[in-house]
């Protein structure tokens, strides 16, 4: 999960002790104290701008310092009292460009005329076309803080994205077309660049891991799992895949990727659900198909949250309870498994969809609550469908008839409440493909990274 460190800098002109007609501080200091106190709480890594700033010296001087600081990602402008927004728009037009977000915050309270200071700098700051988000409230209000802290986070994801390299291994699978990429969009919207290699460096990887690899990566891999790994040269290749995945995108220092799966390497080798499936559990947010926008969905969930995410088909969708089950080709990260079972073993199964076989993993998902999201384009603008959801289990009698449902019940399966009108879902989703991510702060945090970077959010 991200840790967002964010720059906490007061302004104000009436500052040093400087007293209101009353003989009260204009700068209440204990409110300063505890507005820094409540984003600490909340997760965020403050560094503390000890200067509160006025002039214009005092602003670029301090704008230029955390411009240059990389593992800044953000500041927070707290509004102390009133100021001349003219002595500060120039420095902070001039941090705008580093790509970080900007937040001011203002404390309601009628001391210290804290609301003037802060709605002048909402204004000087629009009508100058500066990306920021607004926040008005007390560090008491939880809803408030979760308005800086997500936007922070968000600015922290835009930022690890920004010249970031992803690799895709082979071509376009299944006929893809609402997961293609234009690598100059990309480039232009999120600073990534789209590395590509075909399979051949991946199969010859996947063939020189040495035994004694395998058989420590098999010790690795077992604890996820309460039944043994089968001894077989299917689950052989299916290991041997995975630990290729890892050095190849180790060794490009990719930050992540996709792959075809099949045709191609499903058909001639292994299905690449099983590697895919470990690859996920590993924090490596990725997808296959070469289907680059669930790609991206994949990556920034994994990033965002503490738990693995999963992605898989919208198998059914039943309209008369909002209930969704989402069921993928056997790749799911197996520490998502719930109460009802340790995560298991089975085969890919499917002929048409990778004739050489291969390990896949069978679950069921655990209870939580959670997002489901994904990127797309329309009419080639990129858009984030999002919604808030229960993921849930059924009674233990109904599973195997729950699982039989779709034909494949070895396949993985996670139970799903859309907490949406389920009509406005469909009309809004983009691909069969869903990505699922454990944590409720997450939708804000989705809706803020579209803020940031220009995706329109479909936020249901």
């Amino acid at each position: 999960m991200i840790k967002s460190k964010v720059a906490f800098i007061v302004y104000g002109v009436h500052k040093d002790g400087l007293n209101d007609p009353m003989g009260v501080p204009f700068i209440d200091d204990k409110l300063v104290e505890n507005a820094k106190a409540a984003l600490t709480s909340a997760g965020l890594e403050l560094v503390v701008h000890e200067l509160v700033i006025a002039s214009k010296e005092e602003a670029k001087e301090c704008f230029a310092k955390y411009k240059k600081m990389d593992d800044v990602d953000a500041v927070v402008l707290f509004s102390g009292t009133w100021v001349w927004a003219s002595h500060l728009i120039g420095a902070i037009r001039d941090f705008s460009f580093s790509g970080k977000g900007i937040v001011l915050w203002t404390n309601s309270g009628s001391q210290g005329w804290r609301p003037v200071g802060g709605l002048v700098m909402q204004g000087a700051l629009k009508e100058v076309g500066i990306k920021h988000r607004f926040v008005y409230g007390s560090y008491e209000d939880p809803k408030e803080i979760s308005k800086i802290v997500s936007y922070c986070r968000a600015s922290s994801e835009k930022n690890k994205l920004n010249m970031s390299t992803i690799g895709v291994f082979g071509g376009r699978g299944m006929g893809q077309t609402c997961g293609a990429a234009d690598a100059s969009q990309w480039m232009k919207m999120f600073g990534i660049d789209i590395d590509s290699r075909d399979t051949t460096d991946l199969l010859n990887t996947a063939k020189s891991v040495t035994k004694d690899e395998v058989e420590q990566a098999r010790t690795e891999i077992q604890k996820y799992f309460a039944e043994p790994i089968p001894d077989d040269e299917t689950s052989e290749r299916s290991i041997r895949l995975y630990l290729a995945l890892k050095k190849i995108v180790k060794k490009e220092n990719w930050s992540t990727y996709t792959i075809q799966s099949f045709p191609g390497l499903g058909d001639d080798y292994s299905a690449t659900c099983f590697a895919q499936s470990m690859m996920l559990n590993d924090g490596v947010g990725t997808s296959t198909l070469s289907d680059f926008n669930t790609l991206l969905t994949s990556k920034i969930l994994t990033d965002l949250s503490d738990e693995p995410i999963y992605y898989g088909d919208l198998q059914h969708i039943d309209k008369s309870n909002n209930e969704i089950k989402i069921i993928g080709d056997g790749a799911c990260p197996p520490s998502l498994a719930g109460d009802l079972g340790p995560a298991g073993f089975a085969e890919h199964g499917i002929p048409t969809e990778g004739e050489a076989g291969g390990l896949s993993v069978k679950l069921v998902c655990k209870p939580g609550e959670g997002v489901l999201a994904r990127v797309g384009r329309n009419n080639g603008k990129f858009e984030m469908v999002i919604v808030r959801c229960s993921i849930f289990e059924p009674p233990k009698e109904e599973l195997e008839k729950r699982q039989l449902e779709c034909g494949i019940p070895f396949w993985p399966h996670a139970f799903v409440t859309a907490h949406c009108d389920i009509d406005d879902l469909l009309q809004a989703w983009n691909n069969e493909y869903a990505v699922l991510g454990y944590g409720s702060h997450l939708y804000d945090e989705l809706v803020a990274f579209c803020e940031l970077t220009g995706i329109k959010a479909v936020a249901l």
